[in-house]
């Protein structure tokens, strides 16, 4: 496993796995970093190199490089303040076959 830091002590880029999942019952992208890096909330993972098109009813597994930018203290906590107010809108989503008048 190779491992580089930037001049950032929060940044530093590691090899990853990209599993790409295309199917009827599913379309996901998970990223696993390589070693025991944990992210927590407000952290920020580039993926380096193309975009991924995975053909309907596939799976691709690619390794590439990320980087990865820990947030900082004040960071977490606007990530944690403003995501209430995003699942919040969710609740206005309407599964009705009738329009609202």
């Amino acid at each position: 496993m190779t491992m580089t830091t930037n001049r950032d002590p929060r940044q530093f880029t590691v090899p990853c796995t990209i599993t790409v999942r295309h199917t009827w019952e599913t379309l996901e992208a998970h990223v696993d970093l390589a070693g025991q890096h944990k992210t927590e909330i407000g952290d920020k993972i580039i993926v380096h190199g193309e975009a991924v098109a995975v053909p309907f009813g596939q799976t691709t597994v690619i390794e590439r490089m990320a980087t990865v930018r820990r947030a900082g203290w004040l960071e977490r906590q606007w990530t944690r303040f403003t995501a209430f107010f995003e699942i919040t809108e969710l609740y206005e989503v309407s599964f009705s076959s009738g329009s609202l008048r």
